[in-house]
């Protein structure tokens, strides 16, 4: 049995790992790194102008040269959920794998193939649905089990690679949640059972490895979301909030909350429609008819002028541009290139955290600064983490009691906690817990 830490070990994206064992392979996650891509776009290029070679130079998609050999042994692509920095990379790398199939949920492939269809991707690759909490088999040798856990998107997996060498276990992005506004509980009950099976290794999301405790359900950051919106003086005020686009529990509580409020609630951006679209094409909300949701930018400026003029606190407005994002309804609202004024006392409630990358945190913070001195009322950090804390990593090792801990979803600095923390769990640096960079392998 072989690894190779393809993507998210040297940064934060761009996952992408493979298993090779006898002669046949699974990849898991394709994703982008989306730092690269930001910076591409905001200076004007068009990433369906880049093949997928450009798309490598480029540093937005994994380098895939360590798989070269075992492209052609490819079983199966397995997507473990529809955040772009696990799955955006699919249309351009998955060719590159034969026939293997691509592996995901319901909603992850939903995503998937709306990606392809609204970027005119050429895509030949069969995707498969397979439903959280069962199996699949991609060869005689080789089954792969997808096991329901929450995370700040809905049916995100931990998927489990059965092979007669043993299990590995992908857990890269989730968290712990008894407590979800949208979807079930995690699965513990299948999660301890592994206690009792071969597990060989086990991939960790150790993004948040360094912060103590538990990670905070999603009640948590609704009661922040209804203190902020309901206690809060908004009379005759705007009331503008962003959110992750695919964040389809919190979009929930918030069409809740303006329902509370008596206004119309209205989504404004392109990705949120996409990703509202997925989620009521597996029939998991029925988002359109409790709000209005619009993607089109001319559609957006025409409603934008709608409420202006009707009153904007007769709205809740949610719009993309949470991370500053350059091409965000929120950013162009603030260059003036969509018509809307904000004036002061107006709220502006971030409900997301800034991903921890210069370009993000660079525009987030001119982004605030131009509201600030409109007087705009600024709300931030009304959110959880949708990651695994400390202690949660820690009770995931005692539940499946891997023989070997692979960190995963950053660079060493990220990662170097969840080695010492499985350090303290009895593994051993280099022998039996693994600091990866990308593009390494390891025989296990």
């Amino acid at each position: 049995m072989e690894f190779c830490a393809v993507g998210g070990y040297s940064e934060v994206g761009q996952n992408m790992s493979a298993l090779r064992v006898g002669d046949e392979v699974v990849t898991l996650d394709m994703g982008f790194y989306l730092p690269k891509l930001m910076d591409f776009e905001e200076e004007g290029g068009d990433r369906r102008n880049l093949t997928t070679d450009g798309l490598i130079r480029l540093g937005a998609i994994p380098n895939d040269a360590p798989l070269a050999k075992w492209r052609p042994l490819t079983k199966a692509v397995v997507l473990s959920h529809c955040h772009l920095d696990h799955l955006g990379a699919t249309p351009y790398l998955a060719p590159r794998y034969g026939n293997a199939p691509v592996l995901g949920t319901p909603y992850t492939t939903r995503v998937l193939r709306d990606m392809i269809r609204d970027e005119r991707l050429s895509f030949k690759q069969p995707i498969k649905t397979v439903n959280p909490n069962s199996f699949i088999r991609v060869s005689k040798n080789i089954e792969i089990e997808f096991i329901g856990v929450t995370h700040s998107t809905i049916q995100t997996a931990i998927v489990a690679v059965h092979t007669p060498e043993g299990i590995v276990l992908y857990a890269n992005d989730f968290k712990f949640d008894q407590h979800p506004i949208v979807g079930q509980k995690p699965n513990l009950k299948r999660l301890r059972q592994f206690s009792k099976e071969n597990v060989v290794a086990l991939v960790i999301d150790a993004l948040y490895a360094h912060a103590p405790g538990k990670t905070p359900s999603e009640r948590v950051a609704r009661h922040m979301l209804e203190d902020v919106l309901l206690n809060s003086d908004n009379a005759g005020n705007a009331i503008f909030t962003t959110t992750f686009a695919s964040h389809i529990p919190r979009l929930k509580s918030l069409i809740e909350f303006g329902s509370k409020l008596n206004r119309k609630v209205v989504f404004l951006g392109r990705s949120l429609l996409k990703y509202a679209r997925a989620a009521e094409a597996i029939q998991a909300v029925n988002f359109s008819s409790q709000a209005e949701i619009v993607g089109s930018a001319n559609r957006i400026a025409a409603k934008l002028q709608e409420i202006e003029k009707k009153g904007k606190d007769n709205y809740l407005v949610v719009c993309t541009g949470g991370q500053g994002e350059q091409t965000s309804v929120l950013n162009k609202i603030m260059t003036k290139q969509l018509p809307f004024d904000f004036a002061a006392d107006d709220h502006m409630v971030f409900s997301n955290r800034t991903i921890p990358v210069p370009i993000n945190i660079a525009n987030r913070a001119r982004l605030e600064e131009k509201l600030r001195r409109r007087g705009v009322r600024i709300f931030k950090d009304v959110h959880v983490s949708g990651h695994v804390f400390r202690e949660d990593i820690r009770d995931l090792f005692k539940m499946v009691k891997p023989q070997h801990v692979i960190p995963c979803q950053g660079n060493s600095t990220v990662l170097s906690p969840c080695v010492e923390l499985a350090k303290e769990c009895g593994y051993q640096e280099g022998k039996s817990v693994h600091l990866f960079h990308d593009g390494q392998k390891i025989s296990l």
